[in-house]
Order: structure tokens, then sequence, then C-alpha cells
């Protein structure tokens, strides 16, 4: 009897183990179960920082994330005020199941080595803050500083995913001259763009903004990720097209710009657009036809939303992961460049999200060599019209915004198993 007793309980004591080990932990992503979306994406990247891996499972409930179950995770998800559900070996099989039918659309993707990252932003001080070093700040996922000098000593190969945001790659300081030319913080932003330049070897600014575009260029094709945002979007491409022009007038490098410049534009070398024009007034602030801000400002904040676009999961991994959201219509919001004319774009495209009836591409994605770039047009997700000098957006009250979510995608993206997105 005794023996019988031992058994009995030697068999239990493994179907407990096995189960306990067998246990997921589901962070949900869906609009109804999710109390900060933000921060589940700095969980999931603090556990692939400590060389764990976890799926992601695209177009299920939002976008949700899959864990082995530990102690510690489940502690960290209360911490941060991220729901989680816990899941039975038997629970986890049924939505793996779910996920890879062929007639969901939806797919499974292992997320395995986190991404090193990096910020290109200057060393001054300036009147306006980074929505991805807001998000970044937020969810608590570390990153490096880097500027000119550090981009043209090669050390981008130290970084496997980069942001440019509010930079204007064309030498002309984001054409504040109008508003802002007197400004303590306009004159400090001109003077530290000189000094960098003469230091590197370069007469003018838009030259050493050029160079640094160039070697931009080559991170993403040796297999880089980039991501940009307002004008750290349109002028690197700018900056290529007008490298055997001038467009800096006289207050920018200290003589005219070439008023035939726009007849001296070379596309072959961008990334992104062709067949714009740039607007070569100093006075107006706008950088070329690109943008579509001023249309927006006419249609107004309340009718301004973009929609993300469909994709099938297991044929398009790539642009599904980084449409993931838990709504498909999103607020629009401004920057210097709020959005992109869809005619201006290469063939090579991908549109992400446009606003619907419109040619206002809000959202787009490149492949360039082994690396690839996203574009995300606007500056503050969460603040419709970011003025110079307003304070910096609280993320804290905007836990679950789905524009800031879109920014959170791209960092997990280089993530991903390279062999899944392949496929």
């Amino acid at each position: 009897m005794k023996r019988t007793y031992a058994i009995i309980a030697l068999i239990l004591t493994i179907f407990v183990f096995n189960s306990y080990s067998q246990q997921k932990l589901l962070i949900p992503m869906d609009v109804s179960s999710q109390t900060d979306h933000l921060r589940a994406y700095g969980i999931a990247y603090r556990y692939l920082l400590h060389g764990k891996e976890l799926d992601w499972l695209l177009n299920y409930r939002g976008g949700s994330f899959l864990f082995e179950y530990s102690a510690e995770l489940s502690a960290e998800c209360v911490a941060k005020g991220v729901s989680y559900e816990l899941l039975s070996g038997t629970q986890a099989a049924q939505v793996y199941s779910e996920v890879q039918a062929e007639e969901n659309n939806m797919d499974v993707v292992r997320l395995e080595k986190v991404a090193k990252i990096a910020v290109y932003v200057p060393p001054n001080s300036l009147p306006w803050d980074d929505a991805v070093q807001l998000a970044l700040d937020y969810v608590e996922i570390p990153y490096d500083k880097v500027w000119d000098e550090e981009v043209l000593q090669g050390k981008l190969k130290d970084y496997d995913w980069l942001h440019l945001h509010h930079e204007d790659f064309t030498g002309q300081y984001g054409k504040f001259f109008a508003a802002f030319g007197s400004s303590a913080w306009y004159l400090t932003q001109k003077q530290t763009n000189e000094d960098m330049a003469k230091k590197l070897g370069f007469s003018k600014v838009s030259q050493l903004k050029l160079a640094v575009v160039k070697k931009l260029r080559d991170y993403v094709s040796g297999g880089g990720f980039m991501f940009t945002m307002c004008s750290g979007a349109t002028t690197p491409d700018i900056a290529l097209a007008t490298q055997f022009t001038d467009i800096c007038d006289a207050m920018y490098d200290g003589d005219p710009a070439d008023q035939n410049a726009n007849d001296r534009l070379d596309y072959s070398e961008c990334m992104v657009f062709q067949n714009f024009h740039v607007q070569l007034n100093p006075y107006v602030y706008e950088y070329s036809d690109i943008d579509v801000t001023d249309q927006e400002l006419m249609a107004g904040m309340y009718n301004d939303y973009f929609t993300l676009f469909d994709f099938k999961a297991k044929i398009d991994p790539v642009p599904t992961m980084l449409t993931q959201c838990h709504t498909a219509a999103v607020k629009g919001f401004l920057g210097q460049e709020s959005a992109f004319k869809e005619e201006f774009l290469k063939p090579s495209m991908t549109i992400l999200a446009k606003n619907e009836g419109t040619d206002w591409v809000r959202y787009v994605h490149g492949n360039l060599g082994r690396g690839t770039f996203t574009l995300y047009g606007g500056h503050d997700p969460e603040d419709y019209q970011h003025a110079v000098g307003d304070p910096k957006t609280d993320l804290s009250i905007h836990k679950n915004s789905p524009g800031y979510r879109l920014i959170l995608n791209n960092v997990l993206f280089p993530a991903a198993k390279k062999k899944k997105l392949k496929t």
C-alpha cells in the first residue's frame, strides 16, 4: 500500500512540475485588456536583454507577447502596471494553433536578439522634444546618443538600430530663420553646427551633413535598421538630391543659393523620394513639396486620422510587425514634415499607413542593401501641433497611445528571427 501511495505521489509531483514548467505568460495588447501598452514593449526588450527569447503573436489580440512564465517576469509586470495572463501548457498550445491556422491572418515571430540602440541628436539643448527618446525613456529601454562626429568616425557599426528625428540635413538649421533667427537657442544651434563642420574639415555645414547622410545610407545598406520622423524623414534625401547645387541662402552659409537648383536635382542616390522640388525661399518654413502640413492644417485636427494597412502576416511579416496596434485608425499629428505625398515615393517603398481619401502617406518602409528604413511623419503622436518651447509630453497619461506604439514596434522589429523575415 505504501508503495502505491509513493507511486501516486510521484506521478502527481511530475504532473505538477510539467504543468508549471509549461506555463506561459501572455501580455495581451488588445484595446480592452492592456493597461499600459507602451511599457509592455519595455518588458519585452529587457527580457531579450537578459538573453531570453519570446514570441510576438502578430494580429492576435492586438499583437500580443508570449513568454515562458517566471515569478520575476510576473512581478515586473505588476511593478510596471502591465496587464498579463497566465496560460497553462494546454491553453498556450491552443493559442499557437489559432495563430498558426492557415485561415487566420496571424503568425508567430520569434524575438531572439535585442537590438543595441542609438539616437542621432545634437549635443546642445533644443526647445523641443524627441518622441522616440520620450518613448524609450518612459518604457526604460537603454540607448546611446550619437551625432556627426561619431557617425563620420564609423561608430554606427556598434549599433543595430538608429533613430533620426527633428534634424535638418540640408544645412538650413530647420529653416527657423524667419521666426527665430535672433533667438539664443537658434544662434547656439547654428554655432554648434558650424564649429563641428570646421572641426571635421568642412567649409559649410551643408557639406558636413551630406557626408553624414552618406554614412547613414551606408549604415542601412550594410544591414542597419533606421527609423526617422519629422524633418529627419525627408531632409536626408533632399541633401542627396541637392549635392551638386546650393540651396542654402546667405543667412545659412554666407553666400546665395542657386536659384536654378531645382533644375539640377539628382534623385538617383535618394533612398525614398524622387521627382520632388525644393523650396528655395529661405523665409518659408518648408523644405520641399513632399510635405503636406499646410493641407492638414486646412483639413483640421478633428478630421485628421490615418489608417494602418492590413498585411498578410504569414506572407509579409515585416510590415505586419510594424503596424501592430490595438486600433487601425490613428490620430494624425503635425511636424515640420507631417506626411508625404504619395506621388514622390519611389516605387519600391511599402506604404504602411495613409489618410483615407488622400495622397497623404504617414508611415512608409523600405529596404536598402541588407538593411531597412522606416519613415513616420509628424513630431509627437500625442501633441497635434507641438510648438517650439511647448512642454514635453507626459506618456504616463498616454500609456495606451496607438501613435507611440508604432514607434516601439520599430524598436522591437530588429529582434525578430532573421530566418523568419526571409519568408
